[in-house]
């Protein structure tokens, strides 16, 4: 039996056929992982939406009310590029309480796989670039509060920066942030991770593995994190449409190889997001597909 993986039918709300958001790329992901034998319904665990309590460590009550209510001003909601319909508003809610039960459940199980998450650009008081809520920032503070863990780690490895979580924990020693991002790529006004890795436009496999292998090793042996969250952002893919990265998909397969088995061989649990992703729809996700892959053969080589 493999790792186990997290999901719920409404991750995948309606938007505008127009809308360039993939939304419907939750389903299908679901979907293409069971047709291929790379997960089984009986690993499959259904999340409750993430109560109040949860995401006001995080976000502060007259922000997610005004989101929840249709409320926010029509500049916060253009920054945030989604629409507040019901829907929305309650896959919102089930994301954040799918990415709590992916850490809760790395933590009994050595690895779990959420198959959503990732919404990094979501700020304490504002959301931006399709995050309303921080998702591994109301993770990590569940647990911390709950005393399950006294220190994280983050490693986002999407092309863009995890600049509001970098943000959200700057001032907070417990969690540990490392962003291995684009660095001309949104946002454009950065901020200060713990460790900041800016990669140059056009990088390919080779060099992109090998900058993430001389680093994060030496991290997770320096900070000895009691849980990492995972940002597998697949939009450093070389066909990805705001990505600017060269990686293909076996080095994204590798990569997610690498954080892995980083982590499991130093026996740190580890909650993996699939982050972002742009392109047409079955291509895209076949590459959120390889975190899961990745996951379920390590998951067995390290005996879990």
């Amino acid at each position: 039996m493999g790792p186990p993986l997290i999901y719920h039918p409404a991750y995948s709300a309606p938007l505008p056929s127009s809308h360039r958001f993939p939304m419907a790329k939750f389903r299908q992901l679901h979907d293409l992982l069971l047709s291929q034998g790379i997960a089984t319904p009986s690993q499959l665990h259904t999340p409750l939406p993430a109560p109040r309590r949860w995401l006001e460590l995080v976000h502060p009550r007259a922000y997610h009310q005004a989101f929840g209510r249709g409320e926010l001003s029509a500049a916060d909601q253009r920054r945030i590029g989604l629409p507040a319909t019901q829907p929305l508003v309650r896959r919102t809610w089930l994301a954040v309480g799918g990415t709590v039960l992916t850490a809760r459940l790395a933590l009994q199980q050595g690895v779990a796989c959420h198959l959503a998450g990732g919404t990094h650009h979501a700020f304490p008081l504002h959301g931006s670039g399709f995050c309303i809520f921080n998702d591994c920032a109301v993770a990590a503070r569940v647990l911390l509060a709950e005393g399950a863990v006294e220190r994280l780690m983050v490693v986002d490895l999407d092309v863009h920066q995890g600049d509001a979580t970098a943000a959200i924990f700057a001032s907070d020693p417990r969690v540990f942030t490392f962003s291995a991002h684009c660095a001309s790529n949104f946002p454009l006004r950065k901020q200060c991770s713990d460790v900041d890795l800016p990669l140059d436009d056009g990088l390919e496999d080779d060099a992109y593995l090998a900058a993430i292998g001389d680093c994060l090793p030496d991290l997770l042996d320096q900070e000895r994190p009691q849980l990492v969250l995972y940002n597998a952002g697949v939009d450093p893919h070389r066909e990805d449409r705001l990505g600017r990265l060269c990686l293909s998909s076996q080095g994204l397969l590798n990569r997610d190889r690498l954080v892995l088995d980083a982590c499991l061989r130093r026996a740190i649990p580890i909650a993996t997001v699939i982050g972002g992703g742009y392109d047409e729809i079955g291509p895209l996700v076949h590459r959120h597909s390889l975190v899961f892959r990745a996951a379920s053969e390590q998951a067995r080589l390290h005996r879990l």
